[in-house]
């Protein structure tokens, strides 16, 4: 299940300071991944059949993730995944929400490390290794391939409401759509390297081996570029 968000950067003014930007994404990351790991062993633990450990599991990431938006928008933009802070960052280049790689790498090092502490917070909660690696391969092609679909798909919808001034939509659309992909792609759907890395340290419903990992982020981020090539055919920008 994966989990991503998105860049709103009329909710992000400059004013506020880096390091407290910074502290939103891994604070916001490391509960996105709580709430995906811990649903999903809650879910295993309730229930023995997949479907219904998969619909728990998909509802929480969703519900969570529609809160964690709507909650630190304003602090940091709630991205809460490299490849949406890379595509807000490509998206704003040149103009006057723009900003340098310097951010770029603070977020996507304090979102990796807010993804491994919240994996980690989740084991814990249920009086389970603290790490204890995944042994799910997902390096077949055809679980890539649907993690190339499910993240092309994301980077379309935040680029597109950014381009086209809907920010406002962020949390409902970006949910449900996260909803929908942990069901129609072979991968369900994590779209997200950060979260990729931190579900690897359990080995959970929802965990990923880490041996699979470098197949899962070169297709997240080759999604991330098709959906910003997608976004820049369809999605004329909004003026100021």
């Amino acid at each position: 299940m994966q989990t991503q968000a998105v860049p709103a950067r009329e909710a992000a003014p400059p004013a506020v300071p880096p390091l407290r930007r910074a502290a939103a994404e891994l604070v916001g990351t490391a509960a996105l991944v709580a709430v995906v790991v811990g649903s999903g062993i809650q879910a295993t633990r309730l229930s023995h059949d997949v479907g219904v450990q998969l619909l728990a599991n998909v509802l929480a990431t969703a519900l969570g993730l529609w809160v964690l938006i709507t909650l630190l928008a304003p602090v940091s933009g709630a991205h809460l995944n490299p490849v949406v802070t890379l595509a807000d960052w490509w998206t704003a280049r040149g103009g006057p929400t723009a900003y340098g790689a310097r951010t770029v790498a603070l977020y996507v090092i304090a979102q990796t490390a807010g993804a491994i502490a919240g994996s980690v917070l989740a084991d814990a909660m249920f009086d389970r290794p603290l790490i204890s690696w995944s042994t799910h391969d997902l390096s077949a092609g055809h679980l890539v391939l649907g993690e190339v679909v499910a993240t092309t798909g994301l980077v379309l919808l935040v680029t597109g409401l950014v381009r086209s001034g809907r920010t406002q939509l962020a949390p409902v659309a970006v949910a449900t759509y996260i909803g929908a992909a942990c069901w129609f792609t072979s991968s369900s759907s994590f779209a997200n390297p950060a979260a990729t890395v931190g579900r690897s340290f359990s080995d959970t419903f929802t965990g990923i081996a880490p041996g699979s990992l470098p197949g899962f982020i070169a297709a997240q981020l080759t999604g991330a570029v098709l959906g910003l090539a997608l976004a820049t055919a369809l999605f004329t920008p909004k003026k100021p």
